[in-house]
């Protein structure tokens, strides 16, 4: 079964628990994880930035991928929040978790 991993960063930690305490209050994603400390180098209105952000990743399925990406659109901090969906097989087991957590 293939799954959408959907990613984001960032820069308060406060922040990144918001967007997962939304997720899984709509039943989005089955699983939200916050990686703190990644340092993100990026071009931003032309000039060169460094910024230490927290990596926000949630585990979903392709019928719930539009809802979350929509969600995430709506309460992300970022003017231009980098909001990007992953797809790939998963373990048999894990994707019927997924599923079935996402199905509330």
């Amino acid at each position: 079964m293939n799954l959408v991993l959907l990613l984001t960063t960032v820069a308060k930690k406060a922040d990144a628990r918001r967007l997962a305490k939304a997720t899984l209050r709509h039943c989005f994603a089955a699983c939200v994880q916050i990686f703190p400390n990644i340092e993100s180098h990026y071009i931003w209105k032309g000039k060169k930035e460094i910024s230490r952000e927290f990596l926000v990743l949630a585990k979903t399925t392709i019928t719930r991928r539009k809802d979350l990406l929509k969600l995430w659109s709506q309460i992300h901090p970022y003017d231009c929040p980098e909001i990007v969906a992953l797809t790939g097989k998963a373990a048999s087991a894990y994707a019927r978790w997924v599923k079935a957590s996402t199905s509330g």
